[in-house]
């Protein structure tokens, strides 16, 4: 099984907000964010890790081409600017076609142990993928998710609804059928990683939900804070 880092942003809230490191090398209690990422992934019986960054920040390559030295797992790099992140997955996606993956974005951040029983149920799962949900709200655009009694995935919605118990939490395991989806977003002009997800409901793949305690995402340099003192005390 092959992972994903989406790493493509610029990170520019961060820096607004005075944090001078690149967003894919902040670091989490003394650990860059691409770093913790890379070492999970292995400890989880990554065959390999595909990454993809920007072409506007030099420290970044440079770090991964040292990642690339040292890590435990190969590790493959693309460099480029995209519009979007279900663009950058596109660029990933060639690397993708032919076993499951998991596919998350640098800064993301969740329960190592939460996380291994995830992989472990997709690995055995018949499903055309799994989405990692929370229940925990502290994003300034969730997208909902609809479930119904056995967390299957209904729909994404901007707004939450009643039958929205969770939200995205940014972390997608996927087979190949999905790449087919994402291609036919690509055709059509389609934008963004929400509707890229409609799209596959719309296109009748299986998807289920599966639940975290909490899930993190580092926009802003207080959501470092927050993530140190997730990641230390559970």
């Amino acid at each position: 099984m092959k992972f994903a880092i989406i790493s493509a942003g610029e990170g520019s809230r961060l820096a607004q907000e005075g944090v001078r490191l690149p967003k894919p090398l902040v670091q989490l209690n003394g650990e860059a964010m691409i770093d913790r990422l890379v070492h999970l992934f292995a400890r989880n019986g990554a065959e390999q890790v595909v990454i993809i960054i920007n072409n506007e920040v030099p420290l970044t390559r440079q770090h991964i081409e040292e990642l690339q030295q040292r890590a435990e797992v190969p590790v493959e790099v693309v460099v480029k600017t995209t519009p979007s992140s279900m663009h950058s997955f596109y660029e990933l996606s060639r690397f993708l076609k032919d076993d499951k993956f998991c596919l998350t974005t640098v800064d993301t951040v969740f329960r190592e142990d939460e996380f291994a029983r995830f992989i472990e149920a997709f690995r055995q799962s018949d499903q055309d993928g799994m989405m990692a949900v929370t229940d925990y709200i502290d994003d300034e655009k969730p997208l909902y998710i609809g479930t119904d009694d056995h967390l299957s995935i209904t729909g994404f919605y901007d707004e939450a609804r009643p039958d929205c118990r969770y939200i995205s939490g940014g972390v997608y395991c996927l087979t190949p059928k999905a790449i087919g989806v994402l291609e036919h977003c690509i055709e059509k002009g389609i934008a963004r990683m929400r509707n890229f997800q409609r799209a596959l409901i719309e296109e009748g793949l299986r998807l289920t939900a599966w639940p975290f305690g909490k899930i993190l995402d580092v926009d802003h340099a207080e959501d470092i804070v927050k993530a140190e003192e997730f990641l230390r005390n559970y």
